[in-house]
């Protein structure tokens, strides 16, 4: 692990409050399991992904993760990692995963709308209950209460391009069955009407004469 403290030296940095990572390209924290007293963390701008463990931080109430390779991709999954920060960071309050594939954030994804962060929201709360702000806005009792409801129910999952799903596996149905395209292979289906007009509400009778019937 390559990292920089913002401390005087080992002794300062192993009881400082706040960890600071520069952009180093990491991809594992397992080094802080000797900064049990560590308050904030940021580690923004480098390659933590799905798989990212970290000690148990008792006292950690800020969490920023910022534009790494939190995903919902691969073998791991933002659920399993959002339930390993609920078991090692019971005091975390401040969380951001802005510029993550995970986070369906317009800036970062023109496809994405603001029902879709909103739910992104609904399931991290659901899984993360005592957050009191999430990226860049405060939480509100309304989320809360709405990912308690149905927070469970929101994961948002990116599908695969229906194009390449089209090429390589073509769907094994048509929309329309096959005989009704070919007009000489017409078919029909007869059956009995239950229903018998008897003509005593027909509106063309009041112009015929008695003498023409």
């Amino acid at each position: 692990l390559q990292y920089l403290i913002l401390a005087g030296n080992l002794k300062c940095a192993l009881n400082s409050p706040l960890f600071f990572l520069f952009p180093y390209h990491c991809r594992s924290l397992a080094g802080l399991k000797m900064f049990t007293e560590l308050e904030e963390l940021v580690v923004d701008n480098n390659l933590l992904g799905n798989d990212l463990q970290l000690p148990r931080l008792p006292n950690l109430h800020t969490l920023t993760l910022n534009k790494n390779q939190i995903s919902f991709q691969g073998n791991h999954s933002p659920p399993a990692l959002l339930e390993h920060l609920a078991d090692v960071t019971p005091s975390l309050e401040y969380l951001s995963l802005l510029g993550n594939e995970a986070c369906p954030n317009q800036l970062v994804s023109p496809d994405k709308d603001e029902d879709d962060y909103q739910r992104y929201r609904y399931f991290v709360l659901y899984k993360l209950p005592q957050l009191k702000f999430l990226d860049t806005r405060k939480v509100t009792r309304k989320e809360v209460m709405e990912a308690q409801a149905r927070g469970a129910f929101m994961k948002v999952v990116k599908p695969k391009s229906e194009a390449a799903g089209s090429e390589s596996h073509p769907l094994p149905y048509t929309p329309l069955p096959r005989g009704s395209r070919d007009a000489k292979t017409h078919k029909g289906v007869f059956a009995k009407c239950r229903y018998i007009y008897y003509g005593k509400h027909s509106e063309g009778n009041r112009f015929i004469r008695n003498d023409q019937l």
